[in-house]
């Protein structure tokens, strides 16, 4: 790893071993498809590269959206040597050699790019070398991430960055791409002269998931497999049978550990919340088919069960307690169904969240108020010691009592007038709304 590797462009683009997606890597930001709002004339980052003033970026974004390819066009347009890290090849021992490399470059005044694929994958001692140099312009440093640098970037280098947030390309953008594959003779497969209409395209782009890349080897395959079909090199058509089994099946975007985990599984709670069933069984199936453990999303079924519904359903708790039951027993992918028959049971029952905010005011309690003693008439009194220190005197047995239910104090002292527990008009709760009435009437009776 040195300062003297090829300009990324100088690469032979028209080389038929690359991989296409390589091969039809943009070139110029007019050649650039999708991120619009960052790239296209008078944005943010468009003027900063045309002003040769863009400093170190963080580019965060779900794979194939042109991450590594605008940090080359950058390097490019810069006229800057450009290198490349892999977080997960690379050491701090390269790390140094590649830094005292860009000192010595900028001495004879060559401006470095370096650039870190996966830079979230570094550890911190790894992001630390590269800070000094950041700091005395020795280095530009561009990260890739497909994880939230607010979590994975130590803040001293994302204080020195500019974050810019790369999005999914939308059908359109990856149909012409493909498009532009299919027509292009010296980078792409004109010269094989494929037919493919834009539906079949669409069902690449659709598969994708916005993903380029992915869509580029979708149709890298389609291509080999079309000609295999028709017995001919030149002029043969992608059909949908072709694209079927060039897909096979689809790779979801998902990382069990990272974002995409959490913002799946927040997309479920809030839906059932919101009591969309439809929503609900969506979000469901996204983090399952993309290999989710099945056993984490019951746990958080569970948890929607007593903090969503609580006592406006009491059934809810148990529903959701034999599906992860059921999950654990039959495992997967049979499981499935009972998961997907506890979340539409959630999303579809009356909700209240009296009980998760009663406890959490409870909580609050217990941690800025004194914690005063027990009072004395609720203790027990096994020996006769503790009865003659009062323990348990003036204590009311409620069955004794024709209301069943005694005017005595059961709180401590410094909170015998809070209320906790308010319970809604939704489902059960209504009644145990009207029932907390009648213990409140029968209690001022007594």
């Amino acid at each position: 790893m040195s300062l003297f590797q090829p300009t990324p462009g100088s690469e032979n683009l028209s080389d038929r071993t690359r991989p296409l997606a390589d091969r039809m890597r943009p070139r110029t930001l007019d050649e650039f498809v999708g991120q619009e709002d960052l790239v296209a004339p008078g944005k943010p980052l468009r003027t900063q590269i045309e002003r040769d003033d863009i400093g170190s970026l963080i580019f965060w974004g779900p794979p194939g959206t042109g991450k590594t390819t605008l940090a080359q066009i950058i390097a490019r347009m810069t006229k800057a040597d450009f290198i490349e890290f892999s977080a997960v090849l690379a050491g701090i021992k390269e790390i140094k050699q590649v830094m005292a490399d860009a000192e010595r470059a900028r001495q004879y005044g060559t401006r470095t790019i370096v650039f870190i694929d996966e830079i979230h994958r570094f550890n911190k001692a790894q992001q630390d070398a590269f800070l000094p140099h950041v700091e005395k312009g020795n280095i530009r440093l561009i990260g890739a991430t497909t994880e939230n640098p607010s979590f994975e970037i130590i803040g001293a280098l994302l204080s020195r960055s500019r974050v810019y947030v790369l999005k999914h390309l939308t059908e359109e953008q990856i149909v012409q791409l493909l498009r532009r594959a299919l027509e292009d003779n010296e980078r792409g497969l004109g010269a094989m002269q494929l037919r493919a209409s834009d539906e079949s395209l669409k069902k690449i782009a659709a598969y994708s998931s916005g993903d380029a890349r992915s869509a580029y080897n979708v149709l890298e395959v389609a291509a080999t497999l079309a000609r295999g079909a028709a017995g001919k090199e030149v002029g043969a058509e992608i059909t949908d049978a072709v694209i079927h089994d060039a897909l096979q099946k689809r790779v979801l975007l998902y990382d069990k550990a990272g974002e995409e985990h959490y913002n799946l599984i927040s997309a479920l709670h809030k839906s059932v919340r919101n009591s969309d069933p439809d929503a609900s069984l969506y979000w469901l199936g996204r983090m399952l088919e993309a290999g989710e453990d099945p056993l984490y999303i019951a746990r958080r079924v569970v948890r929607m069960a007593v903090e969503d519904i609580g006592l406006a359903e009491p059934n809810a708790l148990s529903l959701c307690m034999a599906a992860r039951d059921a999950v654990d027993f039959i495992g997967m992918p049979e499981g499935n169904l009972a998961l997907a028959q506890a979340v539409v049971y959630l999303a579809i029952a009356p909700k209240s969240n009296a009980l998760y905010t009663a406890y959490g005011e409870v909580q609050q309690d217990v941690e800025s108020t004194a914690a005063e003693p027990v009072p004395l008439h609720l203790r027990n009194a096994p020996t006769s010691l503790m009865k003659g220190l009062g323990y348990g005197k003036d204590y009311q047995y409620a069955h004794n009592l024709e209301s069943k239910v005694a005017d005595m104090q059961c709180l401590p002292d410094n909170l015998k007038d809070r209320t906790y527990y308010h319970p809604t008009n939704e489902g059960v709760e209504k009644r145990i709304r009207e029932r907390l009435e009648e213990i409140k009437r029968r209690r001022e009776k007594s």
